[in-house]
């Protein structure tokens, strides 16, 4: 019988992009506390849906008691950088309060892993509420993983390209409306990587969750200035762009690996592609020597960058 996954925040984007890549050899569950979107993410995947409340520890033990899973992908998350400043304590109960209920239950019901999505936002120096939200998480998972049978790990990601509540669908909406996009950080740098790419990721550390077991997993991926993809949008598309105010608590470069990190980082590889490996335990036989930074990272070019807005989900058309 093929092993059963519960992802929480099952209707988001990436949520949903999981279910269908590995539905065909897991027995996938989709638990969201959206209930118009469940709906839609069971019509789009084919996966079960139902109602999960991670910030409610009752919700979090039916929803495990019902799947029984083997694996725990935990993708639930409040992930606005401006409303995680606005609203602390809905993210507090969401990302913080939701990932402690993960974990208990996880433990108590004895499953074998869980695979927390983690962000670039959650690395040294942490500017953010979100991102400290997130670093809270990783540092919780990691602290619990050397004392329980349930293997725990994170997969620190970039901007995964048009998923829910990244900048790409924000300024898809505002083009929608009258051709004109607001941007806050034109000058910003942030990496980016594709759906395919983050679902890589995430199966990567299925497949070798034990060895993982402790550590944060991230991936080597290119960087773009917002103004560069704007530029690019423009060409393509026409209309303008202006520039607003900073948004509080955005920083102008993000970082994988972050300068207090380099002590227990090195570079590892799967399937001859780079990776980026945390822990403190472990061999620091190829050890990273300098922060890996937006700053600093490979730039997409404009044909890249292109191929990027081009492949946008049908629901931005």
């Amino acid at each position: 019988m093929s092993k059963k996954i519960l992802i929480t925040g099952g209707s988001g984007y990436l949520g949903r992009n999981l279910a269908k890549r590995l539905k065909n050899k897991y027995r996938i569950y989709l638990g969201s506390r959206n209930n118009q979107r469940n709906d839609l993410a069971k019509n789009e995947t084919g996966c079960e849906a139902f109602p999960l409340d991670v910030a409610n520890i009752n919700s979090v033990k039916d929803a495990i008691n019902y799947v029984k899973p083997d694996i725990i992908i935990h993708a639930a998350a409040t992930k606005f950088v401006d409303l995680s400043e606005k609203y602390p304590l809905e993210c507090h109960d969401v990302n913080i309060l939701g990932s402690a209920n993960i974990a208990r239950v996880a433990i108590d019901k004895k499953i074998k892993g869980v695979i927390g999505i983690s962000t670039d936002k959650a690395s040294p120096p942490v500017k953010n509420i979100y991102g400290m939200s997130k670093a809270v998480m990783e540092k919780l998972f990691i602290s619990l993983s050397n004392n329980h049978k349930t293997k725990f790990t994170c997969v620190r990601y970039g901007n995964v390209t048009w998923s829910t509540g990244s900048v790409l669908p924000i300024w898809s909406k505002m083009f929608k409306k009258n051709k004109t996009i607001l941007t806050t950080g034109p000058y910003m740098r942030r990496f980016f990587f594709t759906v395919d790419e983050a679902v890589e990721l995430v199966t990567t550390s299925l497949k070798n969750i034990n060895f993982l077991n402790g550590k944060i997993l991230s991936k080597e991926m290119k960087s773009s200035r917002m103004i560069d993809i704007l530029k690019v949008w423009k060409k393509i598309y026409g209309g303008k762009y202006i520039i607003k105010n900073e948004r509080k608590g955005d920083r102008i470069d993000e970082y994988l690996i972050g300068e207090t990190e380099l002590s227990y980082s090195k570079a590892i590889f799967f399937n001859k592609k780079k990776y980026f490996l945390i822990g403190q335990d472990i061999n620091k036989s190829n050890p990273i020597k300098k922060i890996v930074s937006s700053f600093n990272a490979k730039k997409l070019s404009e044909s890249e960058i292109k191929n990027i807005l081009d492949n946008r989900p049908e629901e931005y058309l």
